[in-house]
């Protein structure tokens, strides 16, 4: 073999061995890096102790991971180096279809979460803090510029203030704090989240009045600020909130009249602003401009007045209530005209009067109709089939002047109802005044001249 051949012998070798080489770089796949690897791990334990997470998991995190941890991969801009990082972290057991690491009552709350995730998107927690008090941490300004998703729901014992936790998120888009044990007022800071789409705040401590400027918060969908202790007004600047599809600002203790700004929420479905303290200004007529509305909640505020005539062009609504309202005056007709995908309608504990419209024979869709505790009289408009659909949920009760149907007594929704009386049908009286002698004869005189005329006829 000559020179030239071993030559080209050995530079083919080489040629194969890096070939061989890159193509089992290309396909090894990238692994987290031990020091983020190892704060998953203690995250893991902190949520669920009972667990050794390092040997139920002994691989690379990224590549095999349990359900609740997500990796992506980044690129650097100047490098071109790709690297593997967590993007999403949920803990706590939601269904079979969502099977996250199950937390410990005694779980507590990792300051790891805000200082070795520095691209994490998602952090979700579902029944973690129940019992052993787990306090809201003190968020470094450094972390939150790519967080999108901060979700807490049902952890009672995750307690503190909400100024606490809302940190550096200008990506943030979803923000669920819901039946927590955070407390305070809404931080001014709330209202700089740009990018924000959905903020509930629902069942928790917090209170005080809603005094942040919302108008920035052009993308919102969702504000949810139920079941705190809120109070004063409503802040006109709801009204700037264009995209909003769903406000419940419901079981505070909000008070001065609702504002007319909320007309403005033309793409609005859902609005609950019921149990707060409302003043006595009547229902607001601004919801006839509201035609996207599906639900509208105003129960238990004395907004006192008759129900308006504003259903024309609200025909998709499919829920209202209105009860303990201290409503008076008839029940519309238009109610059962113009509603005619209504799914529930309560108008119980107020002092209407009248009559059941007829027309609410006709809602087709209704499955639970509340009229109890008014003053409605007269008999009720409807049919056996309408009371069979809608059964227990027809509610009468508290109407003393409210009758049914000998027919319809016997159905179990409207058994506690009085029959109504049947009408007085007069006896009828052929002669006024004439003997039953003088009857005999005139009747006698009658069928003789009859029978006269009928044998002429035939002869004729």
């Amino acid at each position: 073999m000559t020179v030239v051949s071993i030559f080209k012998l050995a530079l083919f070798f080489t040629l194969t061995s890096t070939l061989v080489t890159i193509s089992l770089q290309q396909e090894q796949p990238l692994l987290l890096n031990s020091a983020e690897q190892d704060s998953v791990y203690q995250v893991l334990s902190s949520i669920n102790s009972a667990t050794n997470w390092r040997t139920l998991f002994p691989d690379d995190l990224c590549s095999y991971p349990p359900h609740g941890v997500v990796c992506d991969y980044f690129t650097d801009p100047t490098t071109k180096n790709v690297t593997v990082h967590v993007t999403e972290l949920s803990f706590g057991y939601v269904s079979d279809f969502t099977p996250n690491p199950s937390c410990s009552p005694n779980s507590t709350f990792s300051p790891l979460l805000f200082t070795s995730f520095k691209h994490l998107r998602k952090l979700f927690f579902y029944q973690c803090f129940t019992q052993t008090q787990a306090f809201v941490p003190v968020i470094p300004t450094t972390f939150g510029s790519s967080l999108e998703e901060l979700v807490f729901i049902n952890n009672p014992a995750f307690v503190g203030p909400l100024s606490g936790i809302t940190g550096n998120f200008t990506s943030l888009r979803r923000l669920v704090l819901s039946g927590n044990g955070i407390h305070g007022a809404i931080p001014n800071a709330i209202g700089d989240l740009a990018n924000i789409e959905e903020i509930t705040l629902s069942r928790n401590k917090l209170s005080g009045k809603v005094s942040v400027n919302l108008s920035k918060l052009k993308k919102l969908k969702i504000l949810d600020l139920s079941g705190n202790g809120f109070h004063g007004n409503v802040p006109s600047s709801v009204g700037n909130l264009t995209h909003l599809l769903k406000l419940d600002l419901s079981s505070n203790g909000f008070s001065g009249k609702i504002p007319e700004s909320l007309s403005n929420l033309q793409a609005l479905d859902f609005l609950d602003l019921s149990f707060n303290r409302f003043g006595n200004f009547g229902v607001p007529l601004f919801l006839a401009a509201m035609p996207r509305l599906k639900e509208v909640h105003l129960s238990g505020n004395l907004l006192g007045g008759e129900i308006p005539e504003i259903w024309g062009n609200l025909g998709g609504i499919l829920g209202i209530g209105f009860s303990n309202m201290g409503l008076v005056g008839e029940i519309p007709a238009s109610m059962g005209l113009h509603l005619r995908n209504l799914c529930y309608l309560g108008l119980d504990n107020n002092k209407l009067n009248g009559k059941v419209p007829e027309e609410f024979a006709f809602l087709e869709f209704v499955n639970e109709i509340n009229l109890e505790n008014n003053n409605l009289s007269g008999k009720l408009p409807f049919s056996a089939n309408f009371t069979a659909k809608v059964g227990e949920k027809l509610r009468l009760k508290g109407n003393p002047e409210l009758c049914v149907d000998e027919k319809l007594s016997h159905r179990e929704s409207v058994g506690e109802l009085k029959k109504c009386s049947k009408p007085d049908i007069p006896n009828p009286v052929l002669f006024i005044g004439v003997s039953h002698s003088e009857l005999l004869t005139s009747s006698s005189s009658f069928l003789v001249l009859l029978l006269f005329w009928g044998h002429w006829i035939l002869l004729a």
